[in-house]
Parts: C-alpha cells; sequence; structure tokens
C-alpha cells in the first residue's frame, strides 16, 4: 500500500510540473528510484533474516546448555569448586553365641592423589619427589605411582586402599612437609612450640598438594583361620564376596554417607566457607549360632586326623543342636585365613598349585594374554578349593552312617523291633543281581537281634530292613528325611546330592538294596547329619542354620530365629529305639572308640566306596551324639581318601571315632553337659591338686591322700619346701604328686616319649618314670587285648615342665567293621 501511494504523489508532482512547464533538474530517472528502492527492501529483508538465524542459533545453544547439559556441566562446576568424599559406613559385626567377635571393621584410610594438582604446580614441588614418597610409605612401585601422576586431567586417582593408621599418619607428615621423601626429618619445634624448619629455623614447611586421605574401613577376623569358609570375607569395597559375609552382605553393609567441602584453584580444602555432611548408616551386625571353642576343637582335630593318615581330599565336621538345627561349629579342611583369603595357606594346597603352575605356564611368555589367562586359572582353582565349605558344596556316599535312616524307617513302619533277628553268612543275594553282597564279616555274623545287628554293622541285616519296606515306601521316607532337597541353610553355594529317579528306583529292588547301606547315591555332609538328628530328637525335621539374631548398632533385635521344625518323620517311640541301638554301637559294637569317659555316647561308623573312583579311594566317616538318652548335640566328621599305608586299618572305627571322641570329650563341657562318672571311673576323674608346700610331711601326706592321690616324697626335711605338679593343677586322681622335703626341686625339663602302640600299662610306665601324669582318654576298658594307646597329646620328643599332664588316647585297634 505505500508503495502504491508513493508512485500516486510522484505521478501527481509531475503533472504539476509538467503543467507549470518548469524543469526540475535535481529530479532522478524512474530507473534510478527503482533500483534504490530495491536495494533498500533487500537490505531490510537480508537484516531481518540474519537477525532471526542469529536468535534462533544463540537460543538453541542456550537450550544445550541450560537444558541438555544441565547435569553434567553442573557436575562440572561442582567438581572443580567443591572436594567431595564418601562416608563409609560401618559395616555389621559378626559375633559368635557367645558374644566373640568373628568379624569387625575398624577405621582406616584411602590415599589418593589429584594428579591435575600436581601437574599445575609442579613448579613448586618436584612429581619424581612425590613418587618416591609415597612410594616408600605405601609400600608401591614407584613407577606404577608416577604411572597414575601422569593421568593429568584427572582429580581424583586411588593409590592405595584401606591403609592402616600408622601407614596413614605418615602419609600426612609427607603431606605437611614434615619428613622428605626418605623419612628423614624435616622439622622440628622452636622454643615458642611452633614447627620450623630445622635447615631453617625461620621458615615453615612446606606442604605438598595433590595429596590427600579418605575416611575408609577395613575388615578384620580376630580368629583369622576360624570358622573361615562359614564367616567368609569382604572385597576390597567391603562387598561380602563368600560364606556369611555374602549372604548376608545386605544387613551387614549399611549406608554410606559422603562430605562435601569448597576448594581453591590448586585443590586446597577451603575451610569454613562451605561444608556439608551426609551421615552414614552403620550396617547392622549378625549373632550366629557357632561357638567359637566348640569351632577351635573341632578344627583341631580334623586337621590333626587328615595329616595324621594324609587324607588325600581333606575333611568335613559338623556340630549341631539337635534340638534347633543351630550349627554349633562347621569346618572344613583345608582351611585359609580370613585376613589374608587370596594367599593359598595350606602347605600341600600351596604346593599342589605350584606344581600346576610350572605344567600350565610351560612355553608360555610372561606378559601375555595367555601367561595370564593359564596363571589365573591355576591360582582361582586353588583360591575355590581352599574357600569352597564342603559340609555343603561337596557331596559323597555316606555309607554306613546312612543306616540309622534305614532303621528308624523300618522301625516307624513296624518291620522291625528289638526283638526281630536276623541270620548273616557273611553275604545276601538280592534279586536282579547275579552277585551277593557282602558284609564287612565275610563269615557272617551269625543270629543276631536288632541292637546287635546294628552294632555290628551289618550290611545283609540292613538289607533285608530295605527290602521289607519296599521301594516306593523307603523312596517317600527319603524325600520325608529331607535328603532330595536343599537344607535351606542361610549360607551360600549349597547344593544337594544325587539319588535315583522315583520312577527308575521303583522298579529296581538292587538299588533299594544299596541305598539300605548307605551306598550308590550322594549327599552333603549337611544333608545326611540333618536326617540323623531327625531319628534322634524324637523325629523332627529341623532346617539347618547359621545366624540367630540380626541386633543394630545399638543392640535392638531386629530378626530372631524360629526353630519351628518342618514336620515330624517319626514318632518318639521309633527316635528312642534309635538312640538305644547307636549308643550300643559306641558301647559295644564298631563305634568303641569313640567313647568318652563320663558321657553316654550314641553313633553310628562309616567306611564308603566312592563308585567309579581307579583309586578305590574310600570315604571314612563317624557320626555321634551326646548324652546318648537326651540328645542335646550331634557331631558328624568325615575323610575323604585316606592313605593306606598309615599301620591302621581304613575305617571309620578306626581312624574317625578316635578323633570324635577327642573333640566330644573336650566339646561337652562348653555345650553345658557335664560328666557323670561311674564309680569306676571316677578312679581317672580329674582332680585339682592342693597347696601343700609349707605344711609337715605328714600333714601333707595326708591331705593328698585322702583326695585320691598318691604320693612320693623327696629329701629327709619335716617341711614340704616344694611339690610337683604345684598347688592348683588339675590332674587325673589317680596321679603320684611329688612332695620335697627340704630338697631343692630339679628345674630340669623332662622329654616326653612315644607311646603310641603301647598298652595302658606300659604308656603309664613310661611317662612316670619321664616325670610326666597320664591322663587316659577314651572309655574303652584297658583290660582289652587289643588295646592301645592311639594318640598322644604332648608329641614325642617335646621338652615340657615336669609333672605335665599328657593325654594319651585308648582305643582298638586292627580290623573293624563299619
Amino acid at each position: 500500500m505505500n508503495l502504491v501511494r508513493r508512485r500516486m504523489a510522484a505521478d501527481a508532482v509531475w503533472k504539476m510540473e509538467d503543467m507549470m512547464n518548469k524543469p526540475n533538474k535535481r529530479r532522478k530517472s524512474d530507473a534510478a528510484r527503482w533500483a534504490n528502492q530495491t536495494i533498500r527492501n533487500r537490505t531490510v529483508l537480508m537484516m531481518v533474516l540474519l537477525g532471526v538465524t542469529v536468535f534462533v542459533a544463540l537460543l538453541l545453544k542456550l537450550y544445550n546448555l541450560q537444558i541438555v547439559r544441565h547435569e553434567e556441566l553442573q557436575e562440572k562446576a561442582v567438581a572443580q569448586q567443591t572436594r567431595s568424599a564418601v562416608v563409609t559406613a560401618s559395616r555389621g559385626a559378626i559375633y559368635d553365641k557367645n558374644g566373640e567377635i568373628m568379624a569387625v571393621s575398624a577405621s582406616a584410610e584411602t590415599v589418593c592423589i589429584s594428579p591435575y594438582d600436581i601437574e599445575n604446580n609442579k613448579e613448586t614441588q618436584d612429581k619424581e619427589y612425590v613418587a618416591r614418597g609415597l612410594a616408600r610409605i605405601l609400600e608401591l612401585d614407584e613407577g606404577v605411582v608416577l604411572e597414575k601422576m601422569n593421568k593429568t586431567k584427572s582429580q581424583y586417582v586411588e593409590l592405595r586402599k584401606k591403609v592402616e593408621q600408622k601407614m596413614a599418619d605418615e602419609v600426612r607428615r609427607f603431606i605437611n612437609g614434615e619428613i622428605d621423601d626418605e623419612g628423614n626429618a624435616l622439622t622440628t619445634l622452636n622454643a615458642a612450640g611452633k614447627t620450623v624448619l630445622i635447615s631453617d629455623p625461620t621458615k615453615g614447611p612446606t606442604k605438598l598438594h595433590g595429596i590427600f586421605l579418605n575416611a575408609d574401613s577395613k575388615r578384620y577376623y580376630p580368629y583369622g583361620t576360624l570358622a573361615s569358609q562359614v564367616i567368609g570375607f569382604v572385597g576390597s569395597d567391603n562387598t561380602g564376596l563368600y560364606g556369611l559375609e555374602a549372604k548376608y552382605d545386605d544387613v551387614l553393609e549399611g549406608t554410606s554417607g559422603l562430605t562435601v567441602t569448597a576448594k581453591t584453584n590448586t585443590g586446597e580444602d577451603m575451610l569454613y566457607q562451605y561444608e556439608q555432611y551426609y551421615d552414614a548408616k552403620n550396617g547392622d551386625s549378625l549373632v550366629t549360632t557357632i561357638d567359637v571353642s566348640v569351632q577351635s576343637c573341632l578344627e583341631k582335630g580334623i586337621e590333626s586326623m587328615v595329616d595324621k593318615f594324609g587324607a588325600k581330599n581333606g575333611g568335613t565336621g559338623i556340630v549341631m543342636d539337635v534340638n534347633t538345627g543351630g550349627i554349633i561349629a562347621m569346618a572344613s579342611y583345608p582351611t585359609f585365613d580370613l585376613n589374608d583369603p587370596f594367599a593359598v595357606y595350606d602347605t600341600k594346597l600351596a604346593a599342589h598349585m605350584n606344581s600346576n603352575l610350572s605344567a600350565a605356564l610351560s612355553g608360555l611368555t610372561e606378559g601375555t594374554d595367555e601367561y595370564a589367562a593359564a596363571r589365573s586359572k591355576v591360582v582361582s582353582a586353588a583360591l575355590g578349593e581352599q574357600w569352597r565349605n564342603r559340609c555343603i558344596s561337596d557331596t559323597y556316599e555316606p555309607g554306613s552312617t546312612f543306616k540309622p535312616i534305614t532303621l528308624a524307617t523300618a522301625l516307624e513302619e513296624g518291620l522291625v523291633n528289638l526283638n526281630t533277628t536276623f541270620s548273616c553268612s557273611g553275604s545276601i543275594m538280592v534279586p536282579g543281581w547275579s552277585k551277593p553282597f557282602g558284609c564287612s564279616k565275610r563269615s557272617g555274623h551269625g543270629l543276631q537281634n536288632l541292637m546287635e545287628a546294628t552294632g555290628h554293622s551289618c550290611n545283609p541285616a540292613f538289607i533285608s530292613m530295605g527290602l521289607k519296606i519296599g521301594t516306593e515306601k523307603y523312596y517317600q521316607y527319603l524325600k520325608s528325611f529331607g535328603l532330595m532337597e536343599k537344607t535351606g541353610i542361610d549360607e551360600i553355594s549349597e547344593t544337594t546330592g544325587m539319588f535315583a529317579g522315583e520312577k527308575d528306583f521303583n522298579s529296581n529292588v538292587v538299588s533299594l538294596a544299596s541305598y539300605a547301606f548307605g551306598q550308590t547315591f550322594t549327599v552333603t555332609p549337611l544333608q545326611v547329619i540333618r536326617a540323623q538328628a531327625t531319628t534322634i530328637n524324637g523325629g523332627y525335621l529341623r532346617t539347618p542354620y547359621l545366624v540367630e539374631q540380626v541386633v543394630d548398632d545399638q543392640g535392638n533385635i531386629k530378626y530372631q530365629h524360629d526353630s519351628t521344625p518342618v514336620r515330624q518323620v517319626v514318632s518318639e517311640e521309633t527316635s528312642k529305639t534309635v538312640r538305644e541301638c547307636l549308643e550300643y554301637v559306641v558301647a559295644s559294637g564298631t563305634g568303641k572308640n569313640g567313647q568318652v569317659v563320663g558321657y553316654r555316647i550314641g553313633g553310628k561308623t562309616g567306611t564308603a566306596d566312592k563308585t567309579g573312583n581307579p583309586d578305590k579311594d574310600v570315604v571314612v566317616s563317624f557320626m555321634c551324639f551326646a548324652p546318648a538318652d537326651d540328645p542335646k548335640i550331634i557331631m558328624l566328621i568325615t575323610m575323604d581318601a585316606p592313605s593306606r599305608n598309615t599301620g591302621v586299618y581304613v575305617s571309620g572305627g578306626n581312624m574317625v571315632a578316635p578323633t570324635a571322641s577327642s573333640v566330644m570329650g573336650e566339646i561337652l563341657p562348653y555345650v553345658g553337659v557335664e560328666p557323670d562318672y561311674t564309680a569306676e571311673q571316677m578312679v581317672g576323674a580329674d582332680a585339682t591338686v592342693p597347696n601343700v608346700v609349707g605344711q609337715t610331711a605328714e600333714a601333707a601326706k595326708e591331705k593328698i591322700t585322702n583326695l585320691g592321690f598318691t604320693c612320693r616324697m623327696v629329701g629327709t626335711g619335716e617341711t614340704v619346701t616344694d611339690q610337683t605338679p604345684l598347688g592348683g593343677a588339675i590332674v587325673p586322681n589317680s596321679a603320684t604328686i611329688i612332695l620335697y622335703l627340704g630338697e631343692e626341686k630339679p628345674n630340669t625339663p623332662s622329654k616326653v616319649p612315644s607311646v603310641v602302640g603301647m598298652t595302658a600299662a606300659q604308656a603309664n610306665t613310661a611317662l612316670t618314670n619321664a616325670g610326666l601324669i597320664m591322663k587316659v582318654t577314651g572309655a574303652t576298658a584297658a583290660s582289652s587285648g587289643n588295646v592301645f594307646a592311639l594318640n598322644q597329646s604332648v608329641a614325642p620328643e617335646t621338652e615340657v615342665p615336669a609333672g605335665t599332664v599328657v593325654s594319651v588316647q585308648l582305643g582298638a585297634q586292627g580290623k573293624t567293621a563299619d
């Protein structure tokens, strides 16, 4: 419209000029005017387009910075202006049942560097000097430290985690300029108490930049190797990797906190400028069913047994409360140190690993991927071997220790009773199998009742029971005893055994015959002890467990285990009869070496073939419980592939029962089961030696003999000047107390003689002649012709003070059937 109006106005002017016939010299031609107008229009249009383009570009850039990259840029700003440090939550402790600490976290620190800050301060501090100092203090390779320092774009690199206080304080002294890279002192305190340089007392020390420490925690295991496979361990980030540490990781770990502080452009903290603290929430603690005293006794017994008999594949042991399912002790051998879990602890296992490494790395070049992979494979296998909890992760054929399950089933079904008799000729034929099933006594046991058959561990008798029960009923009882499922214990890596399928089993009585005496199927040690406990505790199947309570850091109980049984498998009456039969096994049968003075013990021996094993190795075992009439605890010890060259007949009764006897004798008092000595046993019971020093010879002798001790006097004085053993010592009350009457007591140590293999009388004479006191363990009658010393508590040739008590375990030797 404006353009039209302008053209109309121009036309009007031209017309007026023409009419007046007056020429206009300033007037341009129409073409020029139109050209100028076009240029102006195009310029305006271009300016508008450019303006819109720039505005859109700026708008997009602003959107990208403020919306799309908001969090990224905000994080960079925060990183430039502040320093944050994670405050590690204190991981909950793990206690035994009596409150003994088995795992605990303590304060530690992580040493970090800022390569960016170190690089930007290279004019005031030498990078190599810093690397030398830190490498020396932190026990690191200097080249590794320098390599991390060269990551100059980074402001946070960890040098070493979980540094203990002494080392952390040394790092602080280095940072503060108090020591040089070699640890030499650089500063001293002047008269005013100010820290100054030794070389120039007018100056203070120069701090190093780019080194800082963050609070952390470190896991400690006060008992080292005790219950290592059960407790487990944590990784470098305090996350549970194995055992209870892994199973209850979410309970133990807690929630980490955070500290945020402002920092300068050189990386120094700006105190009081900005600081924010987010509290860490400590983890909860576990109160386990483990008793460290019982655990220690069990582990020592298994280690001694495995070493003595050269067991190729180690051993296991479980002690369980029969009335709750609580695991009082659980051990696997070989073991390892929880404080250094990635080191192969057992010397034999380490030697085996090194041998495998030599073979695996032969021909490979160090530093190559192939070399690293081959080495990692061998080391990982060795570590897995020592970490594995064999009680729940390994399976084996239980052999005769499985017979109580067959016995309980037959009793519950009313197929046998204490008056039932069995005739054993040494073998039995089973339909569907061409060869006879043999008995351990090839000549046979002849006619025997149920209790005697159990005591003899007679295979034909138990096969007869199995055939009476029948395949379908027997298979259902296997299920009822929980043998075809995991036990449900609160641990990781539990496995289950291998059984024939129900259809196949029901169509084949040969399998039934084998199962009846514990062969051709596998179970874990925990599965079988759970079933064994069911046969003696009134018939109640319970879930084994390790954690009794979960408590917070204030001691408040957040979880309490419920020991309600899963089901009742057999009756109280059946259970009572099983207990009677198993007590007979220890009193008069294959388990004689499992007797414990002062206690009624029930048990069952086992020697099981390993089906398909070309070396014909066996697993020997012994299950026992006490008191036999009212069981409180049950124990199962196994040993895999003992040597046949030890001079001891390979069987559970000969090899494992003596160890079980020794362990039971130690642990029963710990669990509150007091001994009940017979009159005969009281003769050798322990008593406390009275202190009679200073008394007259006559009065001292009377006091000692009244307590059952015998007395021998050395010297001719009238007053006792010394005695052996000293007053307060606990020794067998049949021991001889030596009284010195004015004569000086010799301080020459006694050398312990070897008494293993001797009769009780011979062993006592040898120890007495050496100035020592013999304590008899094991309750097998000393008058029996095949009873000898099986073990002694102090190794031969050891020098000990005169009057030391040496425990000697007596037991039967020779071929003992299981």
